[in-house]
């Protein structure tokens, strides 16, 4: 699978062997034989590959996009599948979704939106903590002034 991965990842980025190999310092040769299924890359150089071609180290290693039908994805960012927009607006998230987010039943979210980027579903608590965090960054910078 690694082997699959770092040849999908690095043509996504439009890389080359040389320019791999140049990024981590290692050899070109390197470069191909990982691609190739040759050899495998140690622990040191998978974390360098995962850094620079933006995804998690997981993911390298062990992303099928056979499976999921879907490329590996950038760090941090999920794509959990479609849903539907019942009658009355309800949707159900995504078992993976709730577990990657630790969303349990009676977790109060937050709707937001945005109409030229899209919505976006965060938990209240933690949306609270982020407004309150601000509001104690803004009040930090009225007192500077006076």
């Amino acid at each position: 699978m690694i082997s699959e991965n770092l040849l999908t990842l690095r043509k996504a980025k439009h890389f080359s062997q040389e320019d791999v190999a140049g990024a981590i310092g290692v050899s070109r040769q390197a470069v191909a034989k990982w691609e190739s299924g040759e050899t495998t890359p140690d622990i040191t150089n998978c974390m360098a590959l995962a850094k620079l071609y933006e995804v998690s180290l997981d993911d390298l290693v062990n992303y099928s996009p056979v499976e999921t039908g879907m490329a590996i994805p950038p760090k941090g960012k999920h794509m959990f599948g479609i849903v539907r927009l019942g009658e009355k607006g309800q949707i159900v998230i995504p078992k993976r979704a709730r577990e990657v987010f630790h969303l349990k039943p009676g977790d109060s979210l937050v709707v937001l939106g945005d109409e030229a980027q899209g919505i976006a579903i965060t938990k209240a608590d933690d949306f609270l903590t982020m407004a309150k965090q601000v509001a104690g960054m803004m009040a930090g910078k009225d007192g500077e002034d006076a």
